[in-house]
């Protein structure tokens, strides 16, 4: 539900030119991009390239105003005769700065030592149009996510109209901040910048690895452009049937089944973290701890909307389990909240909207969003998943005053899309399972990898073998397992056993730098390697 802050700001060295050819789908031709010197330590560890690529605000008007997208590119280390394309990665959000993301290519190569998968292809990085390092990059109210904030779950009208009137403040804000570039937010606009990106390399076809919303955006490029598309991945996969307003309450669902999930592991390590023995008593200590933080906010800054946020994060990743739950126990049994309020910042990045806004200015112009019976739909929502609803509704709730005008849903269908592979852990709590599911009866040549029982969003490279061996072997070769009958998933693999109650250093907040992952995962380490693919890919998403 919440999008966390981007992890870096690349400052850029360079800028490339773009000259439109005439047509509403025609292709962009650009020239090259003008690559520099990345200025951000990790991708300089992998002697990464950056740039700038001009594109046109409105493709509709392709001579008129441009804006600039932020690009990375990691070479191929394989000889010419083995080459295989340019890969973009997305890493999802939407709004998720994916610029960094370049960096999967060689871990995949030096960390999991498979360079026949890593080393074959140029490995593009961006950040998607209002993102990052971007021009313009889109920011509208940049404290609206601080602390203390009103209490999510409206239980008196004061504080429903409270939240009502922030959502239309918000909105307005964009829409004052940056009106023109509203208008030109969809995810059919990313897609078309995608294509101009591909242009710009010179390249015929793309190679594509997308995680979470990255999956919609690969799903909507292969439905403007599908003879444009060879090998595609598509890790933890949007239902297009819910773009958005149902998709958000199919989440609250999906997010109290994997938050149980984290209840049930801390009472299985009471002796750890001393919040109970069953399930049910963890969750009433964190009903306990919600409720002091509403009455006295820690250190004015965590109050129950801030512990929600904190907490919802072991939703989206299993790895992180350790490290919530001290923190959750550091305060519960000592009244120490120093590591709630880290985790608060690092989730919410107060003061950093960036990621927010570009979500909203996404989401909120995808589809129309359903108004008429929101109250009663999110109350419906709350008695069945009480954790997530009402912080997932205002979360959107400034796309109901959005100043830009929402468009028809893309209509995914899968005529024309080739082969793909669909991963997936079937609790993922962000994109519910079932959208692999159907994804898959739409892509008729693609295959589907379930971790069967796992709950982690978005985590491939992970370590699992059983997972990555696929994928590897895919980028490599083109080789998918065999397609099964029926609608389920055509291979099914173990997760990766639960966390102990002491993570490793790599994956505790703040412990270890990007440039220090970054310079281990280069060195051969596999483990830093997903740690810091982990991290930047926890920075990106909300979907």
């Amino acid at each position: 539900m919440k999008l966390p802050a981007l992890v870096t700001a690349l400052a850029l060295a360079a800028a490339g030119l773009v000259v439109a050819a005439p047509g509403g789908e025609a292709a962009t031709r650009a020239t090259t991009i003008n690559w520099g010197t990345c200025s951000d330590s990790s991708l300089k560890q992998f002697h990464a390239q950056c740039g700038f690529l001009r594109v046109p605000l409105d493709y509709a008007n392709p001579s008129g105003r441009k804006i600039k997208l932020a690009v990375s590119r990691i070479r191929h280390t394989l000889p010419q005769k083995k080459y295989q394309g340019v890969m973009l990665v997305n890493p999802g959000g939407p709004g998720g700065s994916g610029l960094g993301l370049s960096v999967i290519g060689p871990i995949i190569s030096q960390g999991f030592g498979r360079k026949d998968a890593g080393g074959a292809y140029d490995w593009i990085g961006f950040d998607p149009r209002g993102v990052g390092s971007s021009k313009p990059a889109l920011s509208c109210l940049p404290n609206y996510q601080g602390p203390d904030r009103p209490d999510y779950i409206p239980t008196t009208p004061s504080l429903y109209n409270v939240w009502q009137v922030r959502s239309k403040a918000y909105a307005a804000a964009c829409g004052k901040h940056r009106g023109a570039l509203l208008a030109h937010m969809h995810t059919t606009d990313s897609a078309r910048d995608m294509d101009s990106i591909r242009s710009a390399l010179g390249a015929s076809r793309i190679n594509y690895y997308g995680y979470s919303y990255g999956t919609y955006l690969g799903q909507v490029y292969t439905k403007l452009f599908p003879q444009r598309m060879r090998r595609m991945v598509l890790d933890s996969n949007v239902d297009p049937r819910g773009v958005w307003y149902q998709g958000n309450l199919d989440q609250n669902v999906a997010f109290e089944r994997a938050i149980t999930l984290f209840y049930a592991w801390i009472a299985t390590h009471d002796a750890t973290y001393h919040l109970g023995t069953t399930t049910a008593a963890v969750r009433q200590r964190s009903r306990d701890v919600r409720a002091a933080l509403s009455a006295t906010p820690y250190a004015g800054t965590v109050g129950p909307d801030e512990w929600e946020d904190v907490i919802l994060e072991a939703g989206y990743a299993q790895f992180l389990w350790p490290e919530l739950a001290t923190a959750f126990s550091s305060y519960a049994t000592s009244g120490d909240g120093k590591a709630l309020v880290t985790e608060y910042q690092s989730t919410d990045s107060p003061g950093d909207d960036n990621g927010l806004a570009t979500y909203l200015a996404v989401s909120c112009v995808d589809a129309p969003w359903k108004s008429q019976n929101f109250l009663g739909d999110q109350w419906a929502s709350y008695y069945r998943a009480p954790f997530l609803t009402w912080g997932n509704a205002w979360f959107n709730a400034p796309c109901y005053y959005w100043p830009a005008k929402a468009s028809t849903p893309t209509q995914i269908t899968g005529a024309g899309v080739g082969e793909a592979l669909l991963v997936d852990e079937t609790l993922d709590a962000a994109t519910p399972y079932s959208g692999s599911l159907y994804l898959r009866s739409l892509f008729r040549q693609s295959r589907l990898i379930a971790t069967v029982g796992g709950s982690s969003h978005a985590v491939s490279p992970s370590g699992n073998p059983c997972v990555d061996n696929k994928i590897f072997a895919y980028l490599a070769t083109g080789k998918l397992p065999s397609r099964k009958a029926g609608r389920g998933a055509d291979v099914s693999c173990k997760p990766l056993p639960l966390p102990e109650p002491t993570p490793p250093a790599a994956f505790t907040n703040g412990s270890r730098s990007m440039l220090s992952f970054a310079r281990a995962a280069q060195a051969g380490d596999a483990w830093a390697g997903r740690a810091l693919i982990a991290r930047l890919l926890r920075a990106a998403n909300r979907y």
